[in-house]
């Protein structure tokens, strides 16, 4: 049998993935372990609607740090008792949308939690997530954000981080304006500082003429120095 390289291997199954034939995919990964090693980064890469999976919010919930998990502690939540994964799974996801954020609600709902603080409970996990996605993915690109992007740990991280080149902002209609100004603030910031940011969406937010000028300079500024 001719063994073929590792790239020839990882555009072979790449294209499963292109195809969207995951089971096909997985089922590649249990093979031996040189499958598996290139496998599983693929199979990663973009989880999508996978992250409706309850088990697939535990297994991010293992990979939480100590500050992390400190965010939850409020709420007495159980972390699982599975071991942590073989691999740093988080580290090959290159982008997290709004399904990571219907996972996280079918898992509250799975834990059956109080409704009366579901919605806090809600919203600090999510906080944990992302910021530890942020921390830990080392191609994450697309990011979608809602109100807790106001949360100091989510714009450090993100202040931090030098990989994410698009940032989709779609808060709630009924976001408060101090909260709405900070999360301004903070992608300004960011603008300023990260080179690699030149994609901003801003979803059911209204702004003044002075709020969208600011953003769009710090916006110009990524975009002409990404041509260079």
């Amino acid at each position: 049998m001719i063994t073929l390289p590792n790239e020839c291997y990882y555009e072979i199954f790449n294209n499963l993935q292109h195809i969207r034939n995951f089971k096909n995919l997985f089922s590649c990964a249990l093979v031996n372990r040189q499958w598996c090693r290139i496998t599983i980064p693929i199979l990663w890469s973009n989880p999508r609607h996978h992250f409706f999976d309850i088990r697939l919010i535990e297994i991010l919930l293992l990979t939480l740090n100590a500050e992390e998990q400190a965010q939850l502690d409020p709420f007495k939540i159980t972390f699982p008792s599975h071991p942590k994964p073989l691999f740093e799974y988080t580290s090959y996801i290159t982008s997290v949308d709004h399904y990571l954020y219907n996972g996280v609600r079918n898992w509250i709902h799975y834990k059956r939690y109080e409704i009366n603080i579901g919605r806090e409970i809600e919203e600090a996990v999510k906080c944990s997530l992302i910021a530890m996605f942020l921390r830990t993915s080392k191609s994450l690109k697309d990011l979608n954000l809602d109100e807790i992007i106001c949360n100091p740990i989510i714009l450090e991280n993100l202040y931090k981080n030098t990989t994410v080149s698009s940032v989709d902002f779609h808060p709630s209609v009924y976001i408060a304006d101090d909260c709405k100004y900070k999360a301004i603030d903070g992608l300004v910031k960011i603008l300023y500082k990260s080179s690699t940011l030149i994609s901003l969406k801003l979803n059911s937010i209204k702004l003044g003429i002075i709020e969208i000028q600011i953003l769009l300079r710090a916006l110009d500024k990524n975009i002409k120095e990404e041509k260079r």
